[in-house]
């Protein structure tokens, strides 16, 4: 299961080593719609999609702001995603009387239909090359800070300039290192109501266990409804349903968001991850679950509030213990060491190139020595409450929307508002137990790593005692009912310094700290390392052309493979696994805990076909973001679902490995058959066959 990064370890075999050059296999790659691997495509697989296709699998693919990604699969807004990606909205919406997420849901009419307090939907419809604009910002400019604020605010002016024009969100996104800037546009939806889900134990069989591996058989997926100006989306771009779904061989194609890789950084920055910042975040998510651990053991309603917080930290720390073992990896290390060392080399032979881009690896290196003394600050300054973190951006945004767009904090340009407004003024409950639960444990934390004295948790605590201090901001605050937070915000800064919640109080003490921390880590380590990744990426199209793709950044990409399964613990991993299999792995484990049948799977088994595929192997190239993407044949056609990787592509986020880096996918037909034998969901069946 991704929650937004898929890493971890496996050894390269020794003909990757020997070839220094970044060379593109024929799976690899995270491609941009813009940039498509149309080369390598034709040359292996004699296919090459047209600009109508892919224009169609763009706008039929969706982002969400939960952090994954789906699509359209009706012509009236119906939009697949994982149950994963679709956790947050049915535990926002559920109760210790209504546990969506323990009973699954199904919404057999559209007045059923179950709306969500903040999920936001987007659908990229245009993009445009800026980066002359943005990189002619800072010409001539010498002072690194000055030029760094100097292309920010260009950024901010055209993602203002093209919102107001056009309507549409305006991001624009940094490729290549910062080589490239690009204006993404997209269509924003934010009524987005739940139409089906099955039960957690159904989408996520097996737990932690089983999570990152494979064989799996899991029903990973989620159905939402989108809807505009109070009807359902009518859209011609939706993918239709493949009832045959993926078959082995298969050439597939994986249309989603991965969130973030950095295959492009130099050696230094990855000794930096491996040694300090892997460890450091390790420690942390340890932490929190066992604190989250600690409160769920006291009951069912506990373990019912921290059921989706415990889920996604142990994730978070698989990923994490998947990155160190890859860096600790010596033959990952040497393959990075080896690219990096033959890039140099052939920009050394160059002397125009070496004028212009030779120093950039040493001025990254030095600028990542001043990153060391920041971790700490970085990673344990923080409540881990969500009441704070409202009240801090509420102080920070009624200071900032005063100043001109380009001045202003990233977070607050004006063209991503609306959105950031939408968040903050979520109607999802939040509970008071886990607010003091996690704010607590991380200040402690933060007492203990950064020492009493640290002026960040002086600010809130005021030489008091944690728990005591804690149980007071939330007992005090107000800012639980959305209604005070817009009352504040529309009030502007005088509403906030008048204001005598106590979150406020403490949040506006936290705020010139937090203020002054962003002000050095920009000009000192930002505005060094922002033109020296642009010298790179320049460097790169000169040395290897335009043949290669960027680095992750959780806008839309195309990967593509083949379904194939791959070797693993000393036999063969199969290319698709079968509702046989469900039920075998149930048997084997005498039907115990996470390896338990849901009361609608035990008493399904005659009503199914199980010989029905249900979930599959690829050899697309996929990371965190990528969950809810969907699996794509050459006619355009849905055959499948990804909700993970294999652990032998937790690596992924350094190297790809064909041979055995695997994106696991629930199979369309899988899907069918449980909605219609499982669920009773015959209609909804119905509709993404196009039979209604």
């Amino acid at each position: 299961m991704f929650d937004r990064t898929l890493r971890s370890a496996f050894l390269l075999p020794a003909a990757l080593l020997l070839a220094a050059a970044p060379v593109i296999h024929a799976e690899e790659g995270m491609w941009t719609f813009d940039n498509p691997p149309l080369k390598l495509l034709k040359a292996k697989y004699g296919f090459t999609p047209t600009q109508a296709w892919l224009d169609h699998l763009r706008l039929s693919s969706v982002r969400l702001n939960d952090g994954g990604s789906g699509s359209f699969v009706s012509p009236n807004g119906l939009l697949l995603t994982n149950h994963h990606v679709a956790r947050g909205q049915l535990q926002k919406n559920s109760s210790a009387d209504h546990d969506y997420l323990l009973n699954g849901f199904y919404a057999a009419t559209p007045e059923q239909e179950m709306k969500s307090p903040d999920l936001e939907v987007n659908v990229l419809v245009a993009m445009q090359d800026v980066t002359a604009r943005v990189q002619g910002a800072a010409l001539g400019q010498a002072d690194q800070a000055k030029a760094l604020k100097a292309r920010d605010a260009e950024r901010a002016a055209i993602e203002k300039e093209n919102k107001e024009k056009t309507g549409l969100r305006s991001d624009v996104v940094s490729f290549y290192q910062g080589g490239e800037y690009w204006l993404y546009q997209y269509k924003a939806y934010t009524d987005v109501r739940l139409v089906f889900a099955p039960e957690q134990q159904a989408a996520f069989y097996g737990g932690d266990p089983d999570n990152f591996t494979y064989p799996r058989y899991d029903l990973d997926m989620a159905l939402f409804r989108v809807y505009e100006n109070g009807k359902p989306l009518h859209t011609d771009n939706f993918l239709k349903w493949s009832a045959r779904g993926a078959a082995p061989g298969e050439l597939i194609f994986i249309s989603g968001h991965p969130g973030s890789t950095e295959r492009d950084d130099t050696v230094a920055q990855l000794l930096v991850q491996r040694d300090l910042i892997g460890p450091a975040v390790t420690e942390y998510l340890q932490r929190r679950i066992a604190t989250a651990q600690a409160f769920a053991a006291q009951g069912p309603e506990q373990a019912r509030l921290v059921g989706s917080m415990i889920f996604g930290l142990q994730n978070s720390l698989k990923v994490y213990i998947g990155r160190a073992e890859a860096l600790a990896d010596p033959a990952i290390l040497a393959k990075k060491e080896a690219e990096e060392a033959d890039f140099r080399r052939k920009v050394v032979a160059n002397p125009e190139w070496q004028k212009d881009y030779g120093d950039a690896w040493d001025t990254i290196a030095r600028a990542e020595e001043k990153v060391k003394p920041e971790i700490k600050g970085q990673l344990f300054r923080r409540t881990d409450s969500q009441l704070f973190t409202l009240a801090l951006q509420i102080v920070q945004y009624v200071a900032e929307i005063k100043k001109p767009d380009g001045e202003r904090l990233p977070q607050f340009h004006e063209a991503g508002l609306e959105s950031l407004k939408y968040r903050m003024l979520s109607p999802a409950p939040v509970f008071p137990a886990t607010e003091k639960l996690y704010m607590a444990a991380a200040l402690k934390l933060g007492q203990e790593k950064l020492g009493k004295d640290d002026a960040y948790v002086q600010a809130i605590l005021q030489g008091g005692d944690v728990d005591a201090t804690v149980n007071a901001l939330v007992d005090g605050t107000k800012l639980a009912d959305p209604a005070v937070r817009k009352s504040l915000l529309d009030g502007g800064e005088a509403a906030v310094a008048a204001s005598t919640d106590p979150m406020i109080v403490a949040a506006r003490r936290v705020d010139p700290i937090v203020r002054e921390t962003t002000r050095r880590m920009r000009d000192t380590i930002s505005s060094v390392l922002t033109p020296a990744g642009e010298k790179l990426g320049k460097a790169r199209f000169l040395v290897y052309g335009k043949d290669a793709y960027p680095d992750a950044t959780f806008t839309l990409r195309m990967s593509y493979g083949t379904v194939d399964g791959y070797p693993y613990n000393g036999t063969i991993a199969p290319p698709f696994t079968t509702f046989y299999g469900l039920y075998d792995r149930a048997a084997s484990f005498s039907n115990k805990p996470p390896f338990d049948l849901t009361p609608k799977e035990a008493a399904g088994r005659d009503k199914l076909d199980l010989s029905t595929p249900l979930d599959f192997v690829a050899t697309g190239d996929i990371i965190g973001g990528n969950s809810g993407s969907p699996v794509v044949n050459r006619d355009g056609e849905l055959v499948g679902l990804i909700f993970d990787g294999n652990i032998e592509s937790m690596a992924g986020d350094f190297v790809y490995d064909g041979t055995k880096n695997r994106a696991v996918a629930v199979h369309s037909a899988g899907m069918i058959e449980g909605l219609r034998k499982l669920y009773g969901a015959g209609a909804l069946a119905d509709e993404l066959e196009g039979k209604k």
